[in-house]
């Protein structure tokens, strides 16, 4: 046998969120002993409530005869069209007329006109991170991201995947990031010899910041990329999980400047996860040799195709048949995805009500004890020790997340490890006070749903109060 030596690799750390995943069972286990009803406050995951295939698959498999009547077949034999399509290789970009649509009912709710061409599936916005890294990682001179302190944990990985690759944090505050901190880390970047491609973030109920960015801030953003001449990766996964009314509602980065933006949507959480729907699109050009432009998404698609050949076109025509809606015996385009994520808004917007009466209701006479953002969409909230009254702050250090599962059965995450390693660096006790609060996820539906939710919080609510000292 021969004798390989594997070259030199960087470990890399296992994120709280997977420590947890993979000790959870075990900790259910000392809970369920101890006869403690586990709560779910930690996952982000789709609630199953929302994510229910049932009626998806009736409404596909009639979009589907839909289709195949409008072919016009009347021989049994003959394969139609769309079934073929569905089940064979296909282009990189996947079928035209699943771009076609969502380019059309994405481009209304934005007031935008998508091309089509510029759409690049990907796997989920997971796969869209990882694209839009590897496009600026392959000529290996070093390179420095910015990001928000604290960041999306899922990007932070895939950065610490790139030897050469590193992250310049921004601190942020109520608002979103501060535009002198993130100008100051692109200069402070590039003085290090760094070259900065782009600023990622998650504008619309940040994770795990637990807010969404206001209007001003964006803008003043902006006006910092545009001077800087870097672009915006904006993660969108929480577009339409909005809460606010529409009249309040901040627009995304990609209305403001799809020439500046990379533009990252997943299907995921408007009850479609499983196929793993995304699409990358920017109207941005980058500089090659020579001073030659190109635009962005041509260099994308080359990049995607080098690594995912063949997306599946039947998960992109399953997705173009949730973009339709039935009209008496026919099927048409939906006007807007905004009535598809209602539905689904019901269940979150609920759990977000039930999480914050009762922190309200609980804690909000110890307000200097504790303190929460207010979710604006999304799944999450920033839940924070100020003070304890036993003389010692809160420490949310993996001890303490397992004794909350062990000793109360609560299912919680813990700030620090959102925050990248430099931000750290600024202040070792970044997050250290800190919990990420989840009310997205149950195994429950209806009013049990509801039931549970509210006796979660209730169940966190008197250990917070027992950790401080107040009870």
């Amino acid at each position: 046998m021969a004798n390989l030596v594997a070259p030199k690799v960087q470990q890399q750390a296992v994120s709280v969120t997977r420590k947890m995943s993979a000790s959870l069972p075990g900790l259910r286990e000392i809970a369920a002993q101890r006869g403690l009803k586990v709560h779910h406050l930690g996952a982000g995951y789709p609630h199953p409530e929302v994510t229910d295939p049932r009626g998806f698959l009736q409404h596909q498999e009639a979009y589907f005869e839909h289709l195949r009547e409008r072919e016009g077949l009347n021989d049994p034999d003959v394969l139609p069209e769309y079934l073929r399509e569905a089940y064979s290789y296909t282009d990189t970009l996947g079928p035209i007329s699943a771009r076609q649509t969502f380019a059309n009912v994405y481009g209304r709710d934005w007031n935008l006109t998508l091309n089509p061409e510029k759409l690049i599936p990907t796997v989920g916005a997971s796969g869209g991170i990882n694209l839009i890294c590897s496009m600026f990682e392959h000529p290996g001179q070093p390179v420095a991201y910015i990001t928000d302190a604290p960041t999306y944990a899922g990007f932070t990985a895939r950065v610490a995947l790139c030897q050469h690759a590193t992250i310049f944090s921004v601190e942020m505050d109520g608002e979103g990031p501060s535009p002198e901190g993130m100008r100051a880390q692109i200069r402070a970047a590039r003085e290090q010899g760094y070259f900065v491609p782009f600023y990622y973030t998650v504008p619309d109920g940040h994770n795990p910041g637990g807010f969404s960015f206001s209007q001003q801030r964006r803008e003043a953003v902006l006006e910092v990329a545009r001077d800087e001449g870097i672009l915006i990766v904006e993660d969108a996964p929480y577009l339409y999980i909005n809460f606010a009314a529409p009249q309040d509602r901040a627009k995304p980065f990609l209305s403001m400047a799809p020439d500046q933006t990379v533009h990252l949507f997943t299907g995921s959480k408007i009850g479609f996860p499983g196929p793993r729907v995304g699409f990358l699109y920017s109207e941005a050009e980058l500089e090659i040799a020579a001073g030659e432009k190109v635009p962005l998404s041509e260099l994308a698609l080359v990049e995607s195709s080098s690594e995912l050949l063949f997306h599946s076109p039947g998960a992109l025509r399953g997705f173009e048949a949730l973009l339709h809606e039935r009209s008496g015996d026919d099927f048409v385009e939906r006007q807007s995805i905004w009535p598809l994520a209602e539905d689904k808004l019901v269940v979150y917007r609920e759990n977000r009500q039930i999480l914050l009466e009762v922190l309200e209701r609980e804690l909000g006479a110890y307000k200097d004890y504790f303190s929460w953002t207010i979710p604006g969409g999304g799944f999450f909230t920033v839940f924070t020790f100020l003070n304890s009254g036993k003389g010692n702050m809160v420490r949310t250090d993996d001890a303490m997340i397992e004794n909350m599962v062990m000793e109360h059965g609560l299912v919680v995450i813990p700030m620090y490890d959102f925050y990248p390693k430099d931000a750290r660096q600024r202040d070792p006790g970044a997050g250290m006070n800190q919990l990420r609060l989840s009310f997205c996820f149950s195994e429950s539906a209806g009013q049990q749903r509801r039931d549970d939710m509210r006796e979660a919080v209730e169940a966190f609510c008197q250990a917070a109060k027992a950790l401080v000292g107040t009870t």
